[in-house]
């Protein structure tokens, strides 16, 4: 007789403080037979490590270990065509798990649907299985909170935007966005201060680093240095205060 299909799980643990983890993150966490998430090879993984002290010996730890962590990669290698070939890998390895009637969590630093690897896996087994996804306080609002940057006041809209836009673009949509938060910086840094300073908002511009970790750093916008900025950093432009 075949196994009753097991349940997907996609759950956000959260932008670093292990007590940003929500009570049904944490329940569901505890309960599932299988834990995935994805990794650097050699690492331990930022997810994992706010969720490790919750897991029990018997889980079953599946590390998804990323090929490449650049974007930048040699002739004649395509890094969309190494990254998809790798989900469309770690969606099978999921899958096996799911046929033989398991249960597999799979983690995601801040939320599953903002920026998180896990969407990449949905995308490939959601038509086949039953999934749930358990929503992560996001990165943007773990910076804000740290920063105390209100985001938007009354009737503000909110950009956000990827600091890999091109120049003329990035501008074009700061320029017309009442606040903003970019992320995506790392290399991009250079690009993006120059256009706050072109806008005029280098005033308004915060910058924080790791937002919530042990390690997070509030750095001046003018004190960041371009080529230190890590992956993990954000910029906010906060809505202009409304006296309310």
């Amino acid at each position: 007789m075949m196994a009753i299909p097991g349940r997907l799980y996609g759950i956000g643990v959260g932008p670093g403080d292990p007590e940003l983890l929500t009570l049904k993150a944490l329940r569901l966490l505890k309960a599932a037979p299988v834990l995935a998430y994805f990794v650097a090879k050699g690492k331990k993984g930022n997810a994992f490590g706010i969720v490790e002290a919750h897991l029990s010996e018997s889980q079953i730890r599946l590390p998804l270990i990323y090929p490449v962590t650049t974007e930048s990669l040699p002739p004649p290698l395509s890094y969309e065509t190494v990254i998809a070939d790798f989900y469309d890998t770690a969606a099978a390895v999921v899958a096996g798990h799911l046929d033989a009637g398991r249960d597999v969590a799979v983690i995601c630093e801040g939320d599953p649907f903002f920026y998180g690897s896990y969407m990449y896996l949905h995308d490939r087994l959601a038509p086949r299985f039953e999934v749930e996804v358990v929503p992560g306080v996001c990165s943007m609002l773990g910076g804000a909170a740290v920063l105390g940057a209100p985001l938007v006041y009354r009737n503000q809209s909110l950009s956000v935007l990827s600091g890999v836009l091109p120049e003329d673009e990035l501008r074009r949509r700061l320029a017309d966005a009442d606040a903003a938060v970019i992320m995506k910086l790392g290399r991009n840094f250079e690009k993006v201060r120059r256009v706050l300073d072109d806008l005029g908002l280098a005033g308004r511009a915060l910058y924080v680093e790791r937002a919530t970790m042990q390690n997070q750093r509030i750095v001046p916008l003018a004190e960041v240095d371009p080529m230190a900025s890590p992956y993990f950093s954000l910029l906010i432009v906060p809505g202009e205060k409304w006296q309310g």
